[in-house]
């Protein structure tokens, strides 16, 4: 029983950073024209576009960590 709640508190902790990065992400592309020599200076467009798509990866890997727990547990 407690390998099954240990992968369920890792997905849910995976999904909750990432959708906390998706959020981070967004508000600095918000942001942007109030610090636009840094934004692009960091790389723009595709270091949010980067931002989301490791956010991406990381909540699909917490939904998957969730399946495999709640799949194989008993």
């Amino acid at each position: 029983m407690q390998h099954l709640i240990g992968g369920l508190a890792l997905g849910g902790l995976a999904i909750l950073i990432g959708l906390a990065w998706v959020l981070g992400a967004l508000r600095r592309r918000r942001e942007r024209a109030d610090t636009l020599p840094t934004y692009r200076a960091t790389g723009g467009i595709l270091y949010t576009i980067s931002q989301l798509g490791c956010a991406g990866v990381l909540i699909l890997g917490g939904v998957a960590i969730l399946a495999l727990m709640l799949a194989g547990g008993r």
